[in-house]
């Protein structure tokens, strides 16, 4: 009798999704685009089912930009804090959108709205991903100044994630806009030091240079191909990697 072999498990157990606002209003020049959040819950459902603990900072550029407001000569404080709300309302349409998928999902937020959304606690956030929840990180650190890069860092430092998924819009990170020069070269893995004094725009340095020293490695990948998440949580070499040491 022939014996099934094993189904391959994942080769994460905890993971965070970093997703820009910018990545939600898909072709619109602003808002959030329903299609573009019916792609990206079917991606974590195909995750959550199975058994990853799944996290997720978002930001919130398809609405407000705070360092955008502050370039025309708004307070930065007050733009940033701005910037921080329109993350909290891409966060609950997320949580919509899921949750009528069936996903129990838990929205957090580092500014207290609690009308709306618990207030980030730690303990709190691991116990809702111990029991299945899928948790979306809103309103950044909480703090103005900060980038939802640097937030999705440290939270994801401080839930143990094992990567963070950095979701963009092209395959993987090039040594100049893929978009602009055809003759762009992609990286298929990198390490922080790399990203730093090559000034490439993965994250922020403050960002990059959490990642570095606490080792937790960032893939940064193409959110528009279907099934790209899955495969990377499986192993595949998916887009750029940045670790610590590049073989």
């Amino acid at each position: 009798m022939n014996s099934l072999s094993p189904l391959p498990k994942p080769k994460y157990r905890r993971i965070l999704l970093k997703l820009s606002g910018e990545a939600l209003q898909g072709e619109q020049n602003y808002g959030i685009s329903l299609s573009v959040l019916e792609t990206i819950s079917e991606e974590i459902k195909e995750i959550h089912a199975l058994g990853v603990e799944t996290a997720l900072v978002i930001g919130g550029g398809n609405i407000f930009r705070g360092i955008a407001g502050a370039a025309t000569g708004m307070d930065r404080a007050t733009a940033d804090y701005m910037g921080m709300i329109a993350t909290v309302i891409n966060a609950l349409a997320l949580q919509d959108s899921l949750e009528r998928k069936g996903i129990v999902t838990r929205v957090q937020t580092a500014l207290e709205i609690k009308q709306v959304a618990e207030p980030y606690i730690r303990r709190r956030a691991m116990r809702h991903l111990e029991k299945g929840r899928v948790v979306i990180l809103a309103a950044g650190t909480g703090n103005p100044f900060f980038t939802t890069d640097t937030a999705a860092t440290l939270r994801a430092l401080e839930i143990g994630a094992e990567v963070i998924l950095k979701a963009t819009k092209v395959d993987g990170v090039y040594d100049r806009d893929p978009m602009r020069y055809s003759d762009a070269t992609k990286f298929k893995e990198l390490n922080y030091m790399e990203v730093l004094k090559r000034g490439l725009k993965i994250m922020d340095a403050t960002a990059i240079s959490l990642c570095m020293e606490s080792s937790i490695p960032i893939v940064v990948f193409n959110l528009f191909e279907s099934g790209n998440i899955k495969r990377i949580i499986m192993g595949e070499e998916i887009g750029t990697t940045v670790r610590s040491s590049v073989e």
